[in-house]
């Protein structure tokens, strides 16, 4: 049996350089034990373990059937389209995943593992789809999202407190832009990542970066110190709908009244977690929450079209009616 330590970061880092590099032996063995050390200082693996992975990659039946020639000085993929992603668990990455899923069993009844155990449900039913032609699970993805790709790299990096040289490009932009950056947190919203963090070349501590393809490139700045945050990510994003905050917004209370029984869908999936409810009975189907006014905010209030009404403030008020008339002067 292969050495199972690492076993994964061995594999990725090996079909990664399978696809996109040409190593000898030695060039590759060097590669994966400075892939292994960057996570597990001072460890690594020998001659030996390379040569069984290199069976694993290449063996037919319980292996991945990796298109992987023998007795070759570089070691590359024959077809540069294949994966491992792509084959089918091996017996024991099988069966850690079952015991995954007997571990999170122990915790059921704790909300801290609600979505690691959401995750592990999914993987299973994907893995299945593989052999059964029946389908379990349908759930919401973003099919075109390449943006994934960045959150490694990321979440690494701000692990280890490292300053990058991010290159981005907007969609309205002519030329690419190139700044200081010191990642702090990653946020999910709409199907998509952002990292958040100090843009130091412009002086603003609380930078969004989309990942998707306008974040072009990303190096480690080796001789910068790392800036840490002083900003409260938990306050600074329970006070607003999305991602993107100006840099002047001020908290403003927003008040809005459902029709036609809606409100009880929106207290099934608050976009504010943290909105009230009135206690007047006339009020019912109102509710209010303290926040910046944004376009993501916009964007949700509209999603319940005629169904919802913005009572204050006048300012959002006003946003929603030049929404309405352009929408009007669409189908007039």
């Amino acid at each position: 049996m292969a050495n199972s330590t690492h076993a994964h970061l061995r594999y990725n880092i090996l079909d990664y350089c399978f696809r996109n590099k040409s190593y000898s032996f030695e060039e590759l063995l060097e590669f994966v034990n400075d892939g292994i050390a960057e996570l597990y200082p001072g460890e690594g693996i020998s001659t030996r373990t390379l040569r069984d992975d290199l069976k694993v990659f290449r063996d037919k039946e319980n292996g991945f059937a990796a298109p992987l020639p023998e007795k070759i000085r570089v070691l590359k993929y024959t077809n540069p389209k294949f994966s491992i992603a792509q084959r089918p668990l091996l017996e024991y990455e099988q069966y850690l995943i079952d015991a995954a899923q007997q571990l999170m069993s122990r915790f059921e009844n704790h909300p801290k593992y609600n979505k690691l155990a959401e995750a592990l449900i999914r993987f299973q039913d994907e893995e299945e789809q593989e052999t059964d032609t029946s389908k379990i699970l349908f759930y919401d993805h973003n099919e075109e999202y390449r943006g994934i790709k960045h959150l490694k790299p990321l979440y690494l990096a701000i692990k280890k407190n490292q300053v990058l040289q991010i290159t981005f490009k907007g969609f309205q932009d002519n030329v690419e832009t190139t700044f200081e950056f010191h990642p702090h947190i990653l946020k999910q919203y709409n199907r998509r990542w952002f990292v958040y963090g100090l843009n130091n070349t412009r002086n603003i501590k609380e930078w969004s970066i989309p990942l998707d393809e306008r974040l072009i490139n990303i190096n480690i700045l080796e001789e910068c110190d790392y800036l840490n945050s002083s900003t409260d990510w938990n306050s600074f994003f329970r006070t607003m709908v999305g991602v993107v905050r100006a840099k002047d917004a001020e908290v403003e209370k927003v008040v809005l009244r459902f029709h036609n029984g809606r409100d009880n869908y929106f207290k099934t999936k608050p976009f504010q977690p943290d909105y009230e409810e009135f206690f007047e009975e006339d009020k019912k189907d109102q509710v209010w929450f303290e926040t910046i006014i944004n376009n993501e905010l916009v964007q949700q209030i509209l999603s319940y079209g005629k169904d919802v009404e913005v009572l204050a403030p006048e300012s959002l008020k006003k946003q929603m009616f030049e929404h309405s008339e352009t929408m009007y002067n669409y189908y007039s």
